[in-house]
């Protein structure tokens, strides 16, 4: 008859042990953590870049739009005191910019002229187009106004005369003595140069050439 030793009796785990554990899977907890909380937090700086993105290419649409269907009409002032140049344009002045531009889509068919009054605001670090429901506005008409980008340090708009030169101010100051006031106020540049200063990408510079 063999002599056997008793059966040992199951041993738990020490409390060493368990704090070990405890320990380790605290560890792997907060690298788990880390990495998701950064995960998500790239996935909303991407999803704010592209937000940002589509709004500029929108706002660059927006205006390449206008500028390009420049079309040489005055408006009667809002006062009814004179007429407006189809293109005003002064860094010193508000709005920074006032157009008449022609291609209006009507889908409604509504009794309107194709022809748009548009303007553009800088205020805040905000781009705000404004346009108008009629086309020669007057004091009581207030316009449709929408914040096309933000975040802005700047906006500057130069535009091209027949020189090609590149003036802060449209219709140039200078009215020569063979050029009739009404031939003045129909005036366009070659071309318009949009140059917008963004905190996200810098400075983007865009040319838009005025349809003859």
């Amino acid at each position: 008859m063999s002599l056997r030793p008793p059966p040992r009796a199951p041993r738990g785990f020490t409390l060493i042990e368990l704090l070990v554990a405890i320990f380790i899977a605290a560890i792997m907890f907060a690298i788990g953590y880390g990495v998701i909380t950064q995960a998500l937090r790239a996935r909303g700086a991407i999803r704010r870049d592209q937000h940002q993105l589509l709004a500029l290419q929108t706002a660059l649409r927006i205006m390449e739009q206008d500028f390009v269907q420049l079309a040489p009409r005055p408006v009667r002032s809002p006062n009814g005191q004179g007429w407006q140049p189809a293109l005003m344009g002064n860094p010193s002045t508000e709005p920074l910019v006032v157009l008449t531009r022609g291609g209006w889509s009507n889908p409604l068919g509504l009794q309107r002229p194709e022809l748009e009054r548009v303007a553009y605001v800088f205020k805040h670090g905000t781009l705000i187009r404004e346009h108008w429901n009629v086309l020669d506005p007057t004091l009581t008409d207030r316009p449709v106004k929408r914040d096309l980008l933000k975040h802005l340090r700047g906006v500057d708009v130069r535009y091209m005369n027949l020189d090609r030169q590149w003036l802060r101010q449209w219709p140039p100051p200078a009215l020569g003595a063979e050029a009739s006031l009404d031939a003045y106020y129909r005036m366009r540049p070659l071309a318009v140069k949009v140059t917008l200063d963004t905190r996200q990408w810098g400075k983007i510079v865009r040319i838009f050439e005025v349809a003859g």
